[in-house]
């Protein structure tokens, strides 16, 4: 079953790339396939983009039954003077996968949806998979989450030349870091097409 299930998503993603050949404000900062509070958390975010883009983010993320749903916002710091864009976004993570003897990952569906502003406005829709497992250090309260996420990105509104939809394949790595009962520190990079988010990003989070 478990099987089908990261078959049927994998195939999802492909397909749709093939059609039209992070997240939620197209950054270069991925999700781990597990909820780590059990109330919420908060948090912020520095990545630094290709095309000389730095951004800074707020984050605030919460559980809403089998779902946890975040909530992102900042600023994109471009070089070129009066181009810096502001950032908005949510998503919205479901646990799918739980591993087994047979596989090894346990996973999570990570759908979202955000703007860039800058001038012009560019909607940002992406659909990946999170595949990770936690790795406990014995005898402390730390451990370490690896994982990998093929993203989906679909792009709609001023994204190019008379074009008004874009979609680019993404895959994103990382690590969370559990240091203490209530502090992570999330690592995070990003490859792809050309207008997948590439880069590296660092969170620090703080969970309840």
């Amino acid at each position: 079953m478990q099987r089908s299930v990261i078959g049927l998503a994998v195939l999802g993603l492909a397909v749709a790339v093939g059609d039209v050949a992070a997240q939620a404000t197209a950054t270069p900062s991925f999700n781990a396939p597990y909820r780590a509070f059990a109330r919420h958390e908060f948090g912020g975010t520095i990545s630094f983009q290709e095309g000389d883009l730095t951004n800074l983010e707020g984050q605030f993320r919460f559980g809403y039954r089998a779902f946890d749903i975040g909530f992102r916002g900042g600023i994109g710091f471009v070089n070129d003077p009066g181009e810096d864009q502001i950032l908005l976004g949510a998503e919205a993570r479901y646990r799918v996968l739980t591993h087994t003897q047979d596989f090894p990952l346990d996973g999570a569906l990570i759908v979202g949806g955000g703007f860039r502003f800058n001038g012009g406005t560019i909607f940002n829709v992406p659909v990946g998979l999170s595949l990770g497992r936690r790795l406990d250090v014995e005898g402390s309260q730390v451990s370490i989450v690896p994982y990998v996420q093929p993203t989906l990105f679909m792009y709609f509104g001023d994204v190019g030349f008379n074009d008004n939809f874009e979609a680019e394949f993404g895959f994103g790595f990382g690590a969370d870091f559990r240091l203490s009962r209530v502090f992570d520190v999330r690592v995070s990079g990003g490859i792809g097409t050309s207008g997948a988010p590439e880069g590296v990003a660092i969170s620090a989070v703080w969970v309840r």
